[in-house]
């Protein structure tokens, strides 16, 4: 198969869909690999080193998209990559559809096959392609958040741990998945003052089994939000409905009863977000303001950390990859349920049931149109 990696296009962007050894891997197994140039230089993956790999190095997108049979990216396609898309093109990427009917109609126009790293499951349950990046974006959401409480970057001017005889910052993180343990895990280790809601008792009595009376648990409930909400220094939306749209558990009414100066962080906005007040910013300008607080809602934090979330990510993603180019797309969705579970659109079908229902659109099961 011919695999083709185009340079990401999105705001400040740096990942890259396969490194030189994925790229290793899949040239030793008899595979084509095209990648841009450049694709990989920000982040110290140099177009030697894929080229010494195997890969074969194209100087522009359109030739990648014309050439290939399967994309591989990281983010979502922009509107010039949905339209170099093709019927017989596989997208492995991840989509975020639910809050983006432009790209829905977009990639259903293009009649390609395109899978979601974000639904493809585990047996487990969880979203294996999907908690590497939800692992950065936790982490990274307290740093965010420690930066931006500081004056000089419009918070309220403190500081997450505090001093002696100076009480340290109140966090309140919303959700116990990944994202939300990952920065359970860092505002402890800073010392923060922190709660954690979910509506998971065994989830919330495991965090109390680590974390003893450092960490107060809650299960979620409008009210105990909103009480603690408009006391925090800090809030993280870390809510997750696989596939669909972010459920809104902070109302513009409470975001107007916060401290001035407090800062949210919306880890959910590639969702739609969690807050009521959330748009999508980018790290070029990844801030705004709702009455005297603070937003954050970058919509691909973990690119700030480009190297590190690139092996993250394709440590997950590259045997999928393999299975794809080695069975063919049919025959990998078929054997592999899983995977199958992160098929969004195929042939100009829409099989995600949570887009269809954030868009009130019709979708089709994919195991009818696999057989068809």
């Amino acid at each position: 198969m011919i695999i083709g990696v185009p340079q990401e296009i999105k705001n400040n962007e740096f990942r890259v869909g396969l490194t030189p050894g994925n790229v290793s891997g899949l040239c030793k197994q008899g595979h084509a690999v095209l990648i841009q140039r450049g694709a990989g230089e920000q982040i110290g993956l140099t177009d030697e080193s894929y080229r010494i790999a195997g890969a074969s190095l194209i100087d522009s997108a359109a030739e990648i998209f014309h050439k290939a049979q399967m994309i591989v990216k990281v983010k979502e396609p922009q509107a010039q990559e949905c339209a170099m898309l093709r019927e017989d093109q596989i997208l492995f990427t991840y989509l975020h559809l639910a809050p983006d009917p432009k790209q829905t109609k977009a990639l259903m126009h293009s009649g390609a096959t395109c899978i979601a790293y974000e639904t493809v499951t585990a047996m487990s349950g969880a979203l294996p392609l999907l908690a590497p990046m939800s692992e950065v974006a936790g982490r990274m959401s307290i740093q965010a958040a420690a930066s931006h409480l500081e004056k000089t970057h419009g918070g309220l001017g403190v500081l997450m741990a505090g001093v002696p005889g100076v009480s340290p910052a109140k966090i309140v993180i919303l959700g116990g998945g990944v994202v939300g343990r990952n920065a359970l895990q860092m505002a402890v280790g800073l010392g923060a003052d922190v709660c954690i809601f979910d509506r998971d008792i065994d989830r919330l009595r495991q965090i109390d089994m680590l974390y003893g009376n450092r960490v107060r648990t809650f299960y979620s409930d409008n009210l105990l939000i909103e009480q603690e909400v408009c006391e925090a220094d800090v809030v993280i939306g870390a809510v997750l409905l696989p596939g669909g749209a972010a459920p809104k558990l902070v109302t513009h009414e409470m975001v107007k009863k916060m401290k001035p100066g407090a800062v949210v962080v919306d880890v959910a906005i590639d969702q739609g977000g969690c807050f009521e007040t959330s748009r999508p910013t980018t790290h070029a300008d990844p801030t705004f303001l709702v009455d005297g607080v603070l937003h954050y809602c970058v919509a691909n934090m973990p690119g700030a950390v480009a190297r590190t979330s690139t092996f993250a990510l394709t440590n997950a993603t590259y045997p999928f990859v393999e299975a794809l180019a080695n069975r063919g797309v049919l025959k990998a969705l078929s054997m592999d349920h899983h995977l199958r579970n992160g098929l969004s659109v195929h042939k100009g079908a829409l099989t995600s049931k949570p887009v269809a229902q954030a868009q009130g659109l019709e979708f089709s099961l994919a195991e009818e149109l696999l057989v068809a």
